[in-house]
């Protein structure tokens, strides 16, 4: 399989990769956080995109598939206190705002999108690193790998992420299958039963579950199942509704919120020493069950 990589400017300006074999594809804008803005399976937008917002540049990005680096949620006054220093660093880090790279891999089979400190991220996280992230299109889904290099002198801490934006039909008919019975409300931090904040995907919610090896979004009026298979660490999982947004976010994280300070799941490289992080979705209709996916377990 080879990726056709071309850069378009319409519906915006974007780089187009296109399986040469069933015509998946995605859109990726590496200039605004090196976001997947879109990604068509099986003739179907699986991913939500606010273009009307996305073309302001003064507002955040609604939709796509932003990368939360190097921290997941917020710290307590945007403060992040390392070495009697505290560092201006805001909710889910400085990643999904900032200029990437693209490339293919060698293959040509996957896109590749990088991001290196700078003399700005050195402001807010006093360290030097290089994350990349391959995105490949496989046969009825995506694969997401993440490679994370500490290239300081000392230990870096961090957390990552990634925030996908799901597109569904009717928030009313929407199932999430596979979390852990309770969960931590995000408003408040208080343990809750997973099924009763399910029960109000169309009203707004914020919580965190995990960990779990995988997690199935359905859409109950488009009879598809969307699996999400998240790889140690990055297994907890962040449910979030925007209504009236037509979408539902399904976060692969690492570590919970404020997770640098409080030391929660917290992670280090070494320094000269790289982490991988991995997770895939598969789409398949309601004539399957999970375990019936190619590669279940």
């Amino acid at each position: 399989m080879a990726i056709l990589l071309t850069q378009k400017d319409t519906p915006y300006n974007h780089w187009e990769a296109v399986d040469s074999e069933n015509g998946d594809r995605l859109r990726i804008v590496p200039e605004r956080g090196g976001l997947i803005s879109e990604w068509q399976c099986k003739g179907r937008e699986i991913l939500y995109f606010d273009q009307h917002r996305y073309m302001d540049k003064s507002k955040s990005i609604r939709g796509g598939i932003p990368t939360l680096f190097p921290i997941c949620g917020d710290l307590p006054g945007d403060l992040l206190p390392i070495n009697s220093r505290k560092f201006t660093l805001r909710q889910h880090g400085f990643a999904r705002d900032l200029p990437w790279e693209l490339s293919l891999n060698k293959e040509k089979s996957a896109v590749l999108i990088s991001l290196s400190d700078s003399e700005f991220t050195l402001q807010s996280f006093p360290f030097r690193f290089l994350l990349e992230i391959e995105a490949r299109l496989i046969l009825g889904g995506l694969s997401i790998k993440i490679k994370v290099q500490n290239r300081s002198t000392t230990r870096m801490p961090f957390s990552i992420g990634l925030h996908p934006y799901f597109r569904v039909s009717d928030l009313s008919k929407v199932g999430i299958q596979g979390l852990p019975p309770i969960a931590f409300n995000h408003l408040d931090m208080s343990e809750v039963e997973t099924s009763s904040l399910l029960k109000n995907l169309s009203e707004g919610v914020d919580f965190l579950s995990g960990p779990v090896s995988s997690v199935t979004l359905v859409d109950q009026r488009e009879k598809t199942h969307l699996r999400i298979k998240q790889v140690e660490p990055m297994d907890l999982t962040v449910v979030w509704t925007d209504p009236p947004r037509p979408m539902v976010c399904v976060e692969p994280w690492t570590s919970p919120r404020n997770s640098l300070i409080s030391g929660d799941r917290k992670l280090y490289i070494e320094p000269d020493s790289i982490k991988q992080f991995e997770c895939s979705y598969t789409i398949f209709d309601e004539s399957h069950t999970p375990g019936s996916l190619p590669g279940a377990s």
